[in-house]
């Protein structure tokens, strides 16, 4: 399938018995490999080398705070925090690079400037910024507003400018619209919003050029999407991807409602898919969180 990136999470990777054993598998048929891991005891020194031997690409961690009060309430334990920057220091040792993933909310909406300032001085090489997908009624009330993911998006590409990592985003495809609108102000008339939006490549979005296997196989456009499309224990992972109804209708922009499918920025974008079932129910309903007005 030309998979250009494996990602491994959990749960907690090192719980896996084989883990080692996919690691050096997906290395030796030259499958770049990212592995998530958590601060547990278990997690020394030894084990980051040894990843590295085995040819991991990069390690991931979770940051959901630039402070110790800030993160480890998050995990509701104490020493995350110290730890996950301790282990940090592990990686740069054997220099295997680090992402950081950090899921933002209403709990630490006021900590992204501290957080840029704290991962430039961690000196990682992607930071990957999920914006929350409620699970449930009550986690939706921890849902950033439109507006205010306009305001992070300002904070991200200013940042962008002068960082020396990566920015990503994950389920906030609608930041590769503010990229657009901003490149197509900074041409100063030379290039309209219109000419910068054909220019772009279609984006990865939720079952578009993504795809997630849970730990019993089945296989979902998204974590965040609870619909299952088919399971690679019973079919081959391309003919769910490529074949399934579930996937083919994410792939097409035409089947995007209100504004999401008026949008001229829907194949580069298209929206969450995740969040808008989440809180509408309709798997092709418009991103709630998007200000953007076509």
């Amino acid at each position: 399938m030309h998979v250009p990136l494996l990602a491994l999470t959990g749960g907690d990777p090192l719980l896996r018995p084989d883990l080692f054993p996919v690691v050096e598998f997906a290395s030796s048929h030259s499958v770049r490999t990212s592995l998530t891991l958590l601060p547990t005891p278990a997690l020394e020194s030894e084990i980051i080398a040894a990843l590295k031997a085995a040819g991991l690409m990069r390690v991931a961690f979770w940051l959901h705070g630039s402070s110790a009060s800030l993160d480890d309430a998050h995990w509701q334990a104490s020493g995350s925090h110290r730890r996950t920057l301790a282990i940090i220091g592990a990686c740069h040792e054997v220099q295997l690079p680090v992402q950081i993933n950090t899921m933002l909310s209403r709990r630490n909406f006021n900590d992204v400037d501290p957080m840029i300032q704290l991962l430039t001085r961690l000196d990682v090489g992607l930071w990957n910024v999920f914006f929350l997908v409620p699970s449930n009624p009550e986690q939706a009330g921890e849902m950033l507003t439109a507006d205010e993911h306009e305001k992070i998006f300002a904070k991200l590409y200013a940042a962008s400018k002068v960082v020396h990592f990566q920015i990503k985003t994950t389920e906030g495809q609608h930041y590769q619209r503010y990229l657009l609108q901003q490149r197509a102000r900074e041409s100063r008339g030379r290039m309209t919003e219109a000419d910068v939006i054909t220019c772009a490549p279609q984006g990865v979005n939720d079952g578009k050029g993504f795809v997630f296997i849970d730990p019993t196989g089945e296989v979902f456009p998204s974590r965040f999407l609870p619909l299952a499309a088919g399971n690679v224990t019973t079919q081959s992972l391309d003919e769910v991807y490529c074949e399934s109804q579930l996937f083919i209708s994410l792939r097409d922009s035409s089947r995007l409602k209100g504004k999401c499918g008026r949008c001229s920025v829907r194949n580069v974008c298209g929206g969450s898919r995740a969040r808008a079932y989440a809180l509408t129910a309709d798997l092709f309903a418009s991103d709630p969180c998007c200000a953007y007005e076509p």
